[in-house]
């Protein structure tokens, strides 16, 4: 086998120790263990610059790996993150000095695919996205025990309006906290907009008092606000180190907003409701920023919003060079089937597990395009009729990478030409394949009058 890294060397991370591998030429003691401290990392990293190492893999075991990596990155080495899917070594040949010794053989012969790790920049923006998200979902959890505490009391407040934790909601639970008691006082807190009538709400309020339940109530109502004031802090935190960003170049010379001139009267109302729309979304104008950090307004895609468009941003940035094609970038994404051939026939394999979160925002931006009219509507819904169960999800989630793909990389303009276009173009293929069956079996289609 050729040789392509002869200088390489190889990390088997762990909690407390890593062991490290350099060739066998290089060092009397070519395998050590060093300690996780930072001051045994640094001694780690200028071993293997006195060994002639200047490339060194390991696995992304965790998030030990992260100080490592980030040291021999300090000290000028080359750290290859690999995903320790395609290391496996033979069975009974486990342990921390053999596998330290196999990462460097294989990464001496090019055996290991790099994984993506995106720059300093974006990994700051996406660690504040994951804990914004995680916060989220702490205050989502705080409104479920706020609705199980009123149906513990018989408070069917939730069978009234549509939303808990909205404005009216809120209200009648704090004026409820306060002491009051009394139905109609309480429904007399409606918001204008509310469906439901006083009447009914004040029904909904008649329920069975439980001190005890009332204190719980408390304390989720408390965590409650905790979680939204935690929010609007990393909401500040995340605008002020987004505008701090450098404005990307458009790609392609297209215009890095959206030119609503150029959009249809659907398109124009989707987009005017997407911003308007406040629904967990940052305090700030997000699209904007999104617009002049990545080149160019994804959100002219139907279905991909702000959120997705963030998710984007924050997982992988606005440069999309780490995958030469759409093919590379959607087999990252694991959107693409797997294609294991034996004998020249693909075998069927399991389905990998994935835990991506932009494939994972992908579908769920592919979702919403079940009633849309659009293009990628009439396209969603050819999808989900061919193929079955959330194959089709997927198929359309792989379509919408690959447009993200080409407005990064290339900057032509999404146009929807709409549903009638995707319907006409359909049916004239599938004319094209009538016409050449009924050909090769001798036949012609004909018309009916």
């Amino acid at each position: 086998m050729v040789i392509v890294h002869p200088n390489a060397g190889g990390i088997d991370i762990g909690s407390e120790s890593h062991f490290v591998s350099v060739p066998p030429d290089r060092d009397q003691e070519p395998v050590r263990e060093f300690g996780s401290w930072t001051a045994d990392l640094h001694r780690m990293a200028r071993w293997l610059k006195s060994c002639g190492v200047n490339t060194v893999v390991m696995q992304s075991t965790g998030v030990y790996w992260i100080p490592v990596h980030d040291v021999l990155e300090q000290e000028g080495l080359e750290a290859y993150l690999v995903n320790a899917r395609g290391t496996k070594n033979l069975p009974g040949r486990k342990s921390d000095v053999q596998e330290c010794q196999w990462l460097r053989k294989l990464h001496t012969y090019g055996l290991l695919r790099k994984s993506f790790r995106p720059p300093a920049e974006i990994r700051a923006v996406r660690t504040i996205w994951r804990l914004r998200d995680r916060v989220l979902k702490d205050a989502a959890r705080a409104v479920q025990h706020i609705q199980k505490a009123l149906t513990t009391m018989n408070i069917q407040l939730a069978n009234a309006i549509s939303d808990v934790s909205g404005v009216t909601g809120m209200n009648i639970v704090r004026a409820i906290l306060q002491g009051q008691r009394d139905p109609h006082e309480l429904a007399q807190l409606r918001d204008p907009r509310i469906k439901a009538s006083e009447e009914e709400i004040a029904h909904s309020l008649e329920g069975n008092w439980q001190p005890d339940v009332l204190f719980e109530l408390q304390q989720v109502v408390d965590t409650y606000d905790f979680h939204r004031q935690q929010l609007a802090t990393i909401d500040t935190q995340l605008e002020k180190y987004m505008t701090g960003l450098p404005t990307r170049e458009p790609v392609g010379g297209p215009p890095v907003g959206v030119d609503v001139s150029k959009l249809s009267v659907k398109q124009r109302k989707k987009l005017k409701a997407s911003r308007k729309s406040k629904d967990n979304r940052p305090a700030f104008d997000l699209g904007a920023q999104l617009a002049r950090l990545m080149g160019v307004d994804l959100r002219i895609i139907d279905g991909i919003d702000v959120m997705t468009v963030q998710t984007i941003y924050s997982e992988v940035g606005p440069d999309l060079s780490a995958w030469a094609t759409e093919g590379a970038w959607t087999s990252w994404l694991e959107l693409v089937p797997r294609k294991d051939v034996s004998s020249g026939k693909v075998i069927k394999q399991k389905k990998r597990p994935s835990n991506n979160r932009v494939a994972t925002a992908l579908r769920n931006a592919a979702e919403t395009l079940v009633r849309s009219d659009s293009y990628l509507g009439a396209r969603y819904r050819h999808f989900t009729a061919r193929l079955e169960g959330l194959k089709g999800v997927k198929a359309m989630a792989r379509y919408l990478a690959c447009l993200v793909y080409r407005l990064l990389t290339k900057g032509p303009a999404w146009v929807d030409r709409g549903a009638a276009y995707y319907e006409n173009k359909r049916r004239e293929r599938e004319l094209v394949s009538l016409h050449r069956k009924a050909a090769a079996m001798g036949m012609q289609l004909v018309p009916t009058a």
